[in-house]
């Protein structure tokens, strides 16, 4: 699958290919879009539109994410796509049933594959960072998975460049497949601690970087603009709280003018910028409509200049 549309970028230093834009379906699939055909529809649209990269993990919707992205990405072949998902948070109320520990990883992939109905994780997440189990027996684990066939990379989500560093010296030193990709929280928003932090370490050992959240729920598109009644704010409240501020809001209706000066919307504006920042590899968009993901494909048609990307990170300055 190859649409000339569509900017495909190198996982990292490795050989594997995204598109610069990849869909996700975290509170979506699964969530607040339950209808196959629906779900279907927008996943057919992502692919005529270039996207190869479809990002999922098993807490989302407790499975569901994984059970209807699969039935509808049974319609590609299988070696166009790149289908990723993660594993950490709990999934139900035993003792094991959580974490980085070998068992839980072991037990999560299995069911992941199942549920999602693929021999294989093209990448594999530790979706946070476990400080109940050593490193080191979650480094093993993810090898062996890879040994085995049944993932081909593994990365990080959420990681700090310390939790990153700790990982790597212990693949360093006993031979073990490194990780190859993080997935952070990216956006205007949200720049101090992937730019400060987690970007220079990402690059330092030739990681790719996929990030989530890049129109901090919305915050970036406006819909705020004039307080929160509906959207992904009003039914995750940590998100809530740490996004909605009157200075996020303001800042936010500020960057209309040089959206309006442009002739495209804030988000489509906020999409182009993430996807245009130093070694970037995949913004991972968020999607309850048709609509909605070819309003976001439309940052495709945007040129972030010097000037422009100036111009945002003084507004959006940390």
């Amino acid at each position: 699958m190859f649409n000339p549309n569509m900017p495909y970028r190198n996982l990292g230093r490795s050989g594997l290919k995204l598109s610069s834009f990849s869909l996700g379906g975290w509170t979506t699939f699964g969530g607040t879009v339950k209808d196959f055909t629906s779900v279907r529809s927008i996943l057919h649209l992502a692919y005529e539109s270039g996207i190869n990269f479809f990002d999922i993990a098993d807490i989302y919707a407790k499975g569901e994410s994984e059970r209807i992205m699969g039935a509808a990405l049974k319609d590609f072949p299988r070696h166009e796509l790149v289908i990723s998902s993660k594993v950490f948070w709990p999934m139900s109320d035993d003792i094991n049933d959580k974490g980085l520990s070998r068992k839980h990883i072991l037990e999560s992939v299995n069911k992941s594959l199942q549920r999602i109905g693929t021999e294989y994780l093209d990448i594999y997440f530790c979706h946070r960072y476990d400080p109940e189990t050593p490193v080191e027996e979650t480094v093993r684990i993810m090898d062996d998975l890879i040994h085995h066939g049944k993932i081909l990379y593994w990365g990080t989500s959420e990681w700090t460049a310390a939790q990153i560093q700790e990982a790597m010296d212990i693949c360093e030193r006993w031979g073990y497949y490194k990780p190859q990709v993080e997935q952070p929280q990216y956006s205007l928003i949200a720049r101090e601690k992937f730019e400060t932090d987690v970007r220079p370490k990402a690059f330092q050992h030739g990681m790719g970087l996929v990030t989530w959240s890049p129109l901090a729920s919305g915050m970036l598109t406006g819909k705020y603009d004039n307080g929160v009644s509906e959207g992904r704010l009003s039914r995750v409240d940590w998100l809530k709280e740490s996004l909605y501020t009157e200075k996020n809001v303001q800042k936010v209706r500020d960057m209309k003018k040089i959206a309006d000066a442009l002739g495209c919307t804030r988000g489509q504006l906020a999409l182009a910028w993430l996807a245009a920042q130093p070694h970037l590899t995949s913004v991972i968009l968020g999607a309850t409509s048709i609509e909605q993901l070819k309003e976001n494909l439309g940052a495709l048609k945007l040129n972030i200049t010097t000037e422009i990307d100036q111009n945002l990170k003084e507004l959006f300055a940390f």
